[in-house]
């Protein structure tokens, strides 16, 4: 091997590794599925597995959903969730009201219609955000939120 191909070799190693180095671990997944149909996505706001700050959850509940999943009445929902997000405990607060209590499995069923009515109030509405809310455990807090915009369709 000349040297040309040695310096090359090395360097392309090189190159690889702080490549590696520089890669991020993505957040657990949260997935909808309508029908034949899903979307998944990454944690609005993650924290590494650390418990989000008061102010910073407060914040990512407010912010907009990035993907819209469209439903009907008649509808059947379903919410997937890594496993890593299952053994902490989640729930699921639609738009600022807690749906759910701490859910531990991977996956909850909903009919399309339940979605879209306040259970305080017993209105329905045309939209939800439904943000997934991962359990810090002990009431201490969440460690992420995953976010989607559920829209009726008639």
């Amino acid at each position: 091997m000349t040297i040309r191909r040695s310096a090359a070799a090395a360097s392309a190693v090189a190159l690889g590794l702080l490549a590696l180095s520089a890669c991020s671990k993505p957040t657990p997944l949260a997935t909808v599925t309508v029908g034949k149909g899903s979307v998944n996505t990454e944690a609005a706001c993650y924290n590494n597995g650390k418990p989000l700050t008061s102010d910073i959850l407060q914040s990512c509940l407010a912010k907009a959903p990035t993907h819209t999943v469209k439903v009907r009445q008649t509808d059947t929902v379903h919410l997937g969730v890594d496993p890593a997000i299952a053994k902490n405990g989640w729930l699921i607060v639609g738009d600022s009201t807690q749906k759910t209590n701490i859910i531990k499995d991977t996956y909850r069923s909903f009919s399309g219609q339940s979605l879209f009515v306040d259970q305080s109030t017993g209105q329905s509405s045309s939209s939800i955000v439904m943000n997934v809310v991962e359990s810090a455990g002990d009431n201490s807090g969440a460690l992420g939120v995953w976010k989607f915009k559920m829209e009726l369709q008639s």
